[in-house]
């Protein structure tokens, strides 16, 4: 399989190998490898015009901004390095192909035009180079643990060789992101009528 280096070719493997995803109430990302020792975060940060999500290294130091319109169809979001916001900085851009799905997949758009898709359901997400099947990253749950509390809110994404996981984690952070729009906009429907029904993933 080629390489596929998106944000940084620092955050990538000869070899394939397991991270772990933890997910807390807060919107906040921890990215951990199997011995739990932090590699990345993802912090949110939403404005009264943006969704905004800023992935960080162990250091605290921003490497990308991943930002959407709250108003744009779609679920059109764009990452940017660094800080930035602006379009001579945007590493990739990405969209739902729907406004409506019952599954999310997601198209995501490179410099090079190379698309590659996914799809979430219940912690379980593949995402494919382009349109083959090929195999870049597979979420997956956490082993059972004798505590609980220990798995709550984490899963793990195996990383194929040769990929960018840095990339593959900011991906994970606007679906997560995504869903925890839709969820807050299910709530606020269900609380103003009775008569809408809100199908979800």
């Amino acid at each position: 399989m080629a390489a596929v280096s998106v944000i940084g070719s620092q955050f990538m493997a000869p070899y394939p190998f397991d991270i772990i995803i933890d997910i807390n109430s807060g919107g906040k990302l921890v990215i951990t490898d199997i011995n739990h020792k932090i590699i990345l975060k993802v912090k949110s940060c939403d404005t009264t015009f943006h969704h905004k999500r800023v992935l960080l290294d162990v250091n605290d130091k921003p490497i990308a901004t991943l930002r959407e319109k709250i108003m744009s169809k779609h679920n059109r979001w764009k990452v940017f390095r660094g800080k930035s916001t602006s379009d001579s900085n945007m590493i990739f851009s990405m969209k739902q192909p729907n406004m409506i799905q019952f599954k999310t997949s997601l198209n995501v758009f490179l410099a090079n035009n190379k698309v590659i898709k996914g799809s979430w359901s219940k912690r379980k997400c593949t995402i494919y180079a382009g349109d083959s099947s090929t195999r870049i990253a597979q979420m997956h749950k956490m082993e059972p643990s004798k505590n609980k509390k220990f798995n709550k809110g984490k899963f793990m994404v195996t990383i194929q060789r040769n990929v960018d996981y840095a990339f593959v984690v900011a991906l994970i952070a606007i679906v997560d992101a995504m869903k925890r729009t839709d969820a807050e906009y299910a709530e606020q429907m269900i609380k103003s009528t009775t008569e809408v029904i809100v199908a979800t993933a």
